[in-house]
Parts: structure tokens; C-alpha cells; sequence
């Protein structure tokens, strides 16, 4: 097709303003929709429909994919064709124009942390693993289709996807593009699985795992070695990007085995934050009780009259109303869980339902302690609730990991005060 320009007008409506991003399939525009007035993001496939039975065939997918909603994928507003100056077909999905910066610019600045890679991907995948189980496949899971929101990351272009079956063609953006796509093998859900290990790759290295950059390099490539494995990350994360690799679809894990394994690694890592805090903490502690009891030792001893009624504290107990975590009282400590829940650092990006949803939890917790029933007893069931609803959260992506460690300090200070009530 021709080269689309700043002020082409598709479907005498949409007016190309300037190009967002391109990739191996496409061109996303930001445009002004003429009939509605309003900004909208056009993205235009790159190649031309030759004949009525691709028409059909492009039309009926992104009719499907327009009835797929997921809040971390694109809402379709529109789907058309247009013919271009050169007599050529161009079909174009009209979709809304978000606030973000493309994955790729991020990776451009360098490497992911593995935490951050992983809950993207998480995000990724829930998004996969609900098309697919649609019989959707996307076939262009790139780093230019992923936009990071300030709701978080978003995957672009299933306004253009497949049926799960329907025979394979030429889209796709090489080094994305899964080896069994060459031999021309029916459409299946394992091509967005390889190419979501690309982008896991990509993300945890600031490379691709192939240098292969053309279609025509990806058909001379002869791979029999193992996919490469990532370095300095967790052996499960490791892993995961190593198996969605795999030169045989077979051999690769499904969408949901994908949300499952980084579900884990990053509900491990947070645990594991949680203990090191807490052995730090108790380090501190001790080393501070030794001091005080070589200092008492060390000290000089003076002789004083014996009070009969007031007993002094033992330094140990002098050290605990000196810690302030200890200190807190359970209103104190709900107070700071529900500061942290509404901070903008690190738990900002969390839907309003969850912070109200938490809330309310919270308040079952810490309202019948002002009552005669209380103490551990009774406060523990619901402490336990409030830790499930954080790690359902999480699962379910509406939860960012930094939050949840944070949060979940939070909720340990209020068992602490729960069990001196």
C-alpha cells in the first residue's frame, strides 16, 4: 500500500494527525475522529488486502477481538478499509488514545528489573490466557504493542487477531515470530507464547534471545541449540523465559502456566522481602539489648532504697516501649495500613474497588476489638481474610508487588497490637 501522510483522511472521518509507533504489521496514528471529535489512536495494517476472502477473513477477527474485553487490553471503537491513492485495500482498527510510553522506549533506557519484567508479563499473560481460552490468538505480542499506562501496561492490537486454527499468514514482527510459523502450520496459541518469551527476554536483557531481524533471516536460521537462558534472575524466572522458547510449540507453557509461574516467583520474592525485613529488625533488636544489658553491667552501682511499691521494668521490657512498631496501638496501625493503601508510592496505581474493597475489610478487623470479644481469638479469621484478599489481588494483576510487601508490613503491626489487646 501507499505511504500514509500527516492529513489523509480515512473513511472521510478519521484525520491522520502523526504516527505513534510502528511494527512488523502495522502503524498506529494518533488521530482526530471528525464525526464524534475526538482523539483517537488509528492503527492501519501494513498490508494490502488483495482479495475478498482476506477482506472477510480480517473482517470477521476483528469483529471477534471487538467483542473481547479486558481491562488491560484496548477497547475497539471502529473497524474499516479504506483504499488508498494507489488503488490498494488498507484495513484500520480505531481504538482510544491513552497517556503512555511504548515498552520499547523503556527497554531503549535499558534492562528491566526482573520484578518489574515480571509483573508486566503477569499483566501480559492474563491478557493471552483470556483470548486464547476465546480462541483468540494475537500472533504480534511485541514491545511496540505493549503501552505502560499510569493503570499499568496495556497490550495492544487484538483489534487484528486469528482463530485459533485458521491458516497462518505473513504477520508477525520478526525476531517475534515463533519457528513453526515457517512450515506454514495451521494458527495456534503457542506463537504468542514464544513471542511473549521474546519480550520476557527483551525485557530482562535489553535484547532479543535471536539476532535474526527479517523473515528471510528467520528461514535461513538452522536452531538446534537450546534457547539461550537469561542470567542473574531468579531460577524460576529463568526458567519460564527458557520454555517459552522452546523450538517445538509442545514444548512450550500454556498462558495460564505462564500466570501461574510468575504469580509464584513474585509472591516468593515478597515473602522473602517480608523475612529479611523482619530477621533485620530482629537483629537490631538484639543487638541493642545486648548494649543496654553491657552497658547496666558496666556501669557503676549505686545503692538505693528499695521501692515497695513500684517495680522497675526489666530492659527488656524497656526496650519493647522504646520500639515503635511495637509501640503502635491497633488504631495507630490500621491508620498506616490505610495511609499506605491510598499513597501514591508505592500502591497509587490501585483500582479504586480494591482500596475500598481492602477498606472495608480492614474495618471488620479493627471494629470488633473495641468491643468485649476481641483479642487473637477472635481478630484472627479476619486478619487471615484481609492477607487472602492481598495475595487474590495480586494474582489477579490489580495489585502492584511493592504495594503488597508494603501493605502486608502494615497488616503485621496490626496482629502485633491484635495479640497485646
Amino acid at each position: 500500500m501507499s505511504r500514509l501522510e500527516p492529513g489523509d483522511v480515512l473513511a472521510r472521518r478519521y484525520l491522520l494527525l502523526d504516527p505513534l509507533a510502528r511494527g512488523g504489521m502495522s502503524v498506529i496514528w494518533r488521530a482526530f475522529d471528525q464525526s464524534l471529535h475526538r482523539m483517537v489512536a488509528v492503527k492501519v495494517l501494513t498490508a494490502s488486502l488483495h482479495d475478498p476472502f482476506e477482506r472477510v477473513s480480517v473482517r470477521s477477527e476483528a469483529r471477534a477481538a471487538a467483542r473481547f474485553i479486558h481491562p488491560d487490553s484496548i477497547e475497539i471503537y471502529d473497524y474499516g478499509e479504506t483504499v488508498t491513492a494507489s488503488g490498494s485495500v488498507a484495513a484500520y482498527v480505531v481504538m482510544p488514545l491513552l497517556d503512555g510510553t511504548p515498552l520499547a522506549e523503556r527497554i531503549e533506557q535499558g534492562p528491566l528489573p526482573w520484578q518489574e519484567a515480571a509483573a508486566i508479563g503477569l499483566r501480559l499473560a492474563r491478557v493471552l490466557m483470556a483470548g486464547h481460552a476465546r480462541g483468540l490468538v494475537h500472533r504480534d505480542v511485541t514491545a511496540e504493542n505493549v503501552l505502560l499506562t499510569p493503570t499499568g501496561p496495556k497490550l495492544l492490537d487484538f483489534g487484528i487477531a486469528a482463530w485459533a486454527g485458521d491458516p497462518d499468514d505473513d504477520r508477525g514482527t520478526p525476531p517475534y515470530v515463533a519457528p513453526e510459523r515457517l512450515l506454514g502450520v495451521p494458527t495456534h496459541p503457542a506463537v504468542d507464547v514464544y513471542a511473549f518469551g521474546v519480550l520476557l527476554h527483551l525485557m530482562l536483557t535489553g535484547r532479543t534471545p535471536y539476532p535474526e531481524t527479517t523473515w528471510e533471516e528467520i528461514e535461513a536460521a538452522r536452531r538446534t541449540e537450546p534457547p539461550p537462558r537469561v542470567t542473574g534472575v531468579p531460577n524460576a524466572i529463568a526458567t519460564l523465559c527458557q520454555r517459552c522458547l522452546a523450538h517445538r510449540p509442545e514444548d512450550r507453557p500454556t498462558a495460564a502456566q505462564i500466570v501461574a509461574a510468575l504469580t509464584s516467583a513474585l509472591g516468593t520474592a515478597s515473602l522473602g522481602r517480608n523475612v529479611r525485613r523482619g530477621l533485620t529488625v530482629a537483629g537490631s533488636a538484639a543487638l541493642a539489648l545486648s548494649a543496654l544489658l553491657w552497658f547496666q553491667q558496666s556501669a557503676p552501682q549505686r545503692e538505693a532504697p528499695p521501692d515497695p511499691v513500684a517495680v522497675p521494668p526489666s530492659p527488656s521490657a524497656r526496650l519493647i516501649e522504646r520500639s515503635p512498631a511495637s509501640a503502635r496501638t491497633l488504631e495507630q496501625a490500621a491508620a498506616e495500613f490505610t495511609t499506605t493503601l491510598e499513597a501514591r508510592t508505592p500502591c497509587g496505581a490501585t483500582d479504586d474497588d480494591v482500596v475500598l474493597d481492602l477498606k472495608q475489610v480492614l474495618a471488620a478487623v479493627v471494629a470488633p476489638a473495641q468491643g468485649p470479644a476481641h483479642g487473637p481469638s477472635a481478630q484472627g479469621p479476619r486478619t487471615g481474610e484481609l492477607r487472602q484478599k492481598l495475595s487474590d489481588r495480586l494474582r489477579e494483576g490489580r495489585l502492584r508487588p511493592a504495594c503488597l510487601s508494603e501493605l502486608q508490613a502494615r497488616l503485621d503491626d496490626i496482629e502485633a497490637a491484635l495479640e497485646r489487646d
